[in-house]
C-alpha cells in the first residue's frame, strides 16, 4: 500500500537503528566522565563574543553570536575552579556542509586541571575504548570494509613526521604558500589511522591560537586524533597567559580582516579570567563522526534524525 508520507518522514524510519546506536553512545560517554568524577555543565549557546579564529565562522544572532564551541564559558568555569568538566552540546559553524560536516553538530568538550595534551591523548584512548565496549561490545571494529584495532596504545606522529611521510611538500613550504589546511586534508589525512586510532601532534606554532607552545615557540602542545582517515577530535596543553592570548587573537582578528572576513568583538570577559585558569588540558570531540565510525556510515546524515535540507 502507497504511503501518504513524504520520503523526509521515511528517511527517519531507516534510521533507526542508527539512532539507537547513538543513545548508546551518548549514555556511554556520560558513564565514562561520571566514573571518572567529572562534573556535567552547560554553558550558553549563544554568546556576544567568539574566538576570533581565522578559518571558523560564527553564526550570527541578533546583536551576539551562535557559539562554535563552548570553550570560552568552559575555561572560565575553570578559572573559577571547576577542575574536572565535560559537556555534551550543540555547536554551530557557518558554511560547513559535506559528507562529514553539518552547520549544527553535536560537540563532546572536556577539561582536566593538570593535565597537558600527553595525559589528554591516554585519557582519550580510554574514552573511546569504553564506549566502543559498551556499545558494540569489544575492542575493534569494522568500518567501511577495514577493521580498526583500538587496543591501546595508538599510534603517534608528529605534523613534521607527517609531511615527511605522506605530503609532496614540506611543511615550511605549506605554511609559507598558505597551503597547510589543503595538504593536511588532501594529502596526509586519508593516511591516518587506517588500521588502529593515530594522534598528529606537535602542530606549528601558528596553527594552535589557544594552545600552549613548546621547543622555543616553534611548536603547539596540540593534538587532533583520526581513525580511519577521519578527525575525531582536537585537543591541546591550554594557553594560560592572558596577555600572550590577546596577542593571539588580535593576530586572528586582523587576518579574518584581512581575507575580507567580519570581525568579532573581543571576549573581554574570558581574557579576563584566564589569569586564574589553573594548567589544563582540553579536548573537542566531535559525536556525530563518532556515531558515524562505530555505525560503519560513511554518512553524517545517516547518524542524525534531521539534516537542514529536511527542516
Amino acid at each position: 500500500m502507497k504511503s501518504d508520507l513524504p520520503f523526509s518522514e521515511f528517511r527517519q524510519t531507516f534510521l533507526k537503528r542508527n539512532l539507537q546506536l547513538r543513545a548508546r553512545i551518548i549514555q556511554a560517554i556520560r558513564g565514562f566522565f561520571i566514573e571518572q568524577a567529572f562534573l556535567e555543565i552547560e554553558t550558553p549557546c549563544r554568546i556576544p563574543a567568539p574566538a576570533p579564529e581565522l578559518h571558523i565562522d560564527a553564526p550570527p544572532s541578533g546583536q551576539w553570536f551562535l557559539h562554535t564551541s563552548p570553550e570560552l564559558c568552559m575555561k572560565r568555569l575553570l578559572a573559577a575552579g571547576y577542575g574536572r568538566i565535560f559537556q555534551i552540546c550543540r555547536c554551530f559553524r557557518q558554511q560547513e556542509r559535506g559528507n562529514r560536516h553539518l552547520p549544527e553538530f553535536t560537540l563532546l568538550e572536556w577539561y582536566c586541571q593538570g593535565f597537558d595534551y600527553q595525559d589528554m591523548m591516554a585519557q582519550c584512548e580510554a574514552l573511546i575504548c569504553f564506549v566502543a565496549r559498551q556499545t558494540v561490545a569489544k575492542d575493534s571494529f569494522v568500518y567501511q570494509g577495514r577493521n580498526i584495532d583500538l587496543t591501546p596504545p595508538w599510534h603517534r606522529l608528529t605534523v613534521l613526521e607527517a609531511f615527511d611521510r605522506y605530503a609532496t611538500v614540506s611543511m615550511e613550504a605549506a605554511l609559507r604558500t598558505n597551503r597547510f589546511d589543503e595538504v593536511i586534508a588532501f594529502e596526509i589525512e586519508p593516511c591516518l589511522g587506517m588500521d588502529k586510532p593515530l594522534f598528529l601532534y606537535d602542530y606549528p606554532a601558528s596553527c594552535g591560537a589557544l594552545a600552549r607552545l613548546k621547543d622555543g615557540n616553534r611548536f603547539a602542545e596540540r593534538f587532533e586524533m583520526y581513525i580511519s582517515g577521519l578527525e575525531l577530535c582536537n585537543a591541546f596543553s591550554e594557553l594560560t597567559d592572558p596577555k600572550e592570548q590577546r596577542q593571539r587573537f588580535e593576530k586572528e582578528a586582523g587576518e579574518r580582516i584581512a581575507s575580507g572576513k567580519s570581525a568579532y568583538p573581543s571576549p573581554e570577559k574570558f581574557l579576563a579570567a584566564l589569569k586564574f585558569m589553573p594548567e589544563s588540558s582540553g579536548n573537542a570531540l566531535g559525536v556525530d563522526r563518532l556515531v558515524m565510525l562505530l555505525a560503519d556510515c560513511s554518512r553524517i546524515d545517516d547518524v542524525v534524525a534531521f539534516t537542514p535540507e529536511e527542516l
